[in-house]
């Protein structure tokens, strides 16, 4: 059972329908279940395919994999995880990039797109498609960057290449920006009664928008980063400092990831005050920008959600966690496909 914003029960049906994860499951079954909450949209016997770029991971409505990519010019020989493109060998997955505000300006990107696609066609039993590119930006650069960056996915019509020892030939039928963390809610808007504030916490920055009765205003929308990597940054540096010691990366992680980590006390201690002092800037953030938790509810989402529900001063009656890292994949293919739909009912009708 999980309890939604009003308060009330749903069941695990109900939670599907919502996107809202349940309470009373395992870690384990909590990554599984939102497995449960995917659709395949097609417009035209054309796959509408949701890739989210995060500054940490790449989503998709079935894969995730860190933002990480490596050209050389021979095989590697330690992994089959990588993919051939006109001649070169790209390492997927492997480490973290640095923070690069424009993506189109980034050819990275797009390496890991391909492999995004690929990871995905492959989820579904595929490795031939015609698709329609469905993709985010953060709130606050959507308008600015959306021409450059559809045109960036889109500099290869058709693309041939090799992923995992795989062949694949995808068609790029066309592609659609949306606004990362508006896109994630979209299907359930009617459900926001009253006003809300929204917080997509990612790897490099924090989407943040209040709705008032589901509806969105550019006006009070903002992208700021603060994302989780300060946190990971906050943690491995306050361990550096006070024990001298370099925290495996895959300890951090997992606790963000997770909230939980099979560590000393000592070091759980210093940890859980590094993550304190992080949070205590998101609430210091959202309220900066109008958040009142007499005035609004206060609904969390992204791969930050969980370090905030760990450690954050909240009434748990007012605040609701979305841990679905691919909730913005999933709802780029809605939203896409609804914006697809509106125009062939507008074009039959004109």
């Amino acid at each position: 059972m999980a309890e939604n914003r009003t308060g009330r029960n749903f069941d695990n049906g109900e939670c599907v329908k919502y996107g809202i994860l349940p309470t009373d499951l395992s870690e384990k079954e909590s990554e599984d279940f939102d497995m449960t909450k995917i659709r395949d949209y097609n417009m035209n016997g054309i796959i509408i395919l949701g890739v989210d770029a995060g500054y940490g991971n790449y989503k998709t409505a079935r894969c995730c994999f860190p933002t990480s990519v490596s050209r050389s010019d021979q095989p590697p020989v330690f992994t089959r995880d990588y993919l051939e493109y006109e001649g070169s060998y790209y390492t997927i997955g492997e480490g973290h990039k640095d923070f690069v505000a424009e993506k189109s300006r980034d050819d990275d990107n797009y390496i890991l797109t391909l492999a995004a696609i690929a990871r995905e066609l492959k989820a579904r039993g595929l490795s031939t498609a015609k698709i329609h590119l469905a993709v985010g930006l953060p709130l606050k650069w959507v308008q600015a960057q959306r021409d450059s960056f559809r045109e960036y996915m889109m500099q290869n019509r058709h693309v041939d290449y090799k992923y995992a020892s795989k062949h694949y030939e995808v068609d790029i039928v066309d592609c659609t920006v949306m606004p990362q963390c508006y896109a994630a809610i979209a299907e359930n808007l009617p459900d926001f009664k009253g006003m809300h504030m929204v917080a997509d916490i990612g790897n490099g920055t924090m989407n943040v928008m209040i709705l008032n009765n589901g509806k969105a205003s550019e006006s009070k929308s903002w992208t700021v980063k603060l994302g989780a990597n300060e946190c990971f940054m906050a943690i491995r540096n306050l361990i550096l400092d006070r024990k001298a010691e370099e925290l495996p990366i895959e300890i951090i992680e997992n606790y963000l990831r997770y909230g939980s980590t099979d560590i000393g006390d000592e070091y759980k201690t210093l940890m859980e005050e590094a993550a304190k002092s992080y949070v205590d800037k998101i609430f210091a953030e959202l309220k900066a920008h109008g958040y009142n938790p007499n005035l609004m509810k206060l609904y969390i989402m992204g791969g930050g959600a969980k370090v905030v529900e760990l450690v954050g001063d909240y009434d748990s009656d007012n605040v609701t966690f979305n841990h679905d890292i691919r909730a913005n994949a999933k709802g780029y293919e809605y939203f896409c496909y609804m914006k697809l739909r509106r125009q062939k009912v507008m074009a039959s009708a004109g």
